[in-house]
């Protein structure tokens, strides 16, 4: 476990293993933690050095501000980086964690060889989507149990919930030790986030979205038809929107060709 000061608050990162291949970073979703990455370290490792990091407000790193916007996150990203003295990089993103990958390639194209959104979108948030998040803050601050509990739930079929209940509950777990203005924070930073379209179809190094068939937060069909705009490659897995968790050995497969 190493530390990071960013603007006063505490960033948690880990780093493993070494090798030949390019460093990857690993970027966690909304509500998650470094830690959903672990099992799939373990495999990764043998062959590069792979960074995970804590985002603002999530697991044990702090709050930064009252909005954990893309952009802030991708600096905290680039800080960790600098600390590590690493100059180039691939990384994979899993939900918000593809969003702040996206803003990473935006504003420092030159480090990344390769992207990789995991059951994510280069796409903003519909006006609808908006308007759900703005109501997720409301919620969050009037009951962050009942609000964290059906945000995780809702992201898996009935048959996930029953096959993974032990994990989902140890995923609530510890989404409930985040403080409140924290999930706000992120809330907010999705809900502004802009269009990456043209970003990611510019980008000439190898870039991936590995989309999850039955997905209930992300249509594959939408997906399919990005992929095909920006020059993806589209990689399918199966089951819900947690792949690393409903579908962890396709995802690590593909995760070992990255580069």
């Amino acid at each position: 476990m190493s530390k990071l000061k960013y603007k006063g608050a505490n960033i948690n990162y880990e780093c493993y293993g070494g090798g030949a291949k390019v460093p990857l970073v690993l970027l966690h979703g909304f509500l998650e933690d470094l830690q959903i990455w672990w099992p799939i370290v373990k495999e990764l490792q043998k062959e590069r050095q792979v960074i995970c990091i804590d985002l603002p407000g999530h697991g044990k790193s702090q709050g930064v501000s009252e909005i954990h916007s893309m952009e802030l996150m991708s600096d905290v990203v680039n800080e960790v980086l600098k600390s590590l003295n690493i100059q180039q990089i691939s990384i994979a993103g899993h939900s918000m964690g593809g969003y702040v990958s996206l803003e990473f390639l935006k504003n420092f194209p030159m480090m990344l060889k390769s992207v990789m959104l995991i059951n994510s979108t280069p796409v903003e948030d519909s006006v609808e989507k908006r308007k759900i998040r703005e109501r997720s803050v409301k919620l969050v601050g009037e009951n962050k149990k009942a609000y964290v509990n059906v945000a995780i739930s809702n992201l898996y079929a009935d048959n996930s919930k029953r096959k993974y209940a032990e994990e989902i509950e140890e995923l609530k777990s510890r989404a409930m030790q985040m403080e409140v203005k924290n999930i706000q924070a992120a809330l907010i930073g999705m809900k502004i986030r802009t269009n990456y379209l043209k970003e990611l179809e510019a980008f000439k190094g190898q870039k991936i979205i590995a989309a999850s068939e039955d997905d209930p937060i992300l249509e594959i069909k939408e997906l399919v038809r990005v992929s095909e705009l920006t020059g993806c490659e589209l990689y399918k897995m199966r089951n819900g929107h947690n792949s690393y968790m409903e579908d962890p050995s396709n995802l690590t497969q593909k995760l070992h060709f990255i580069d």
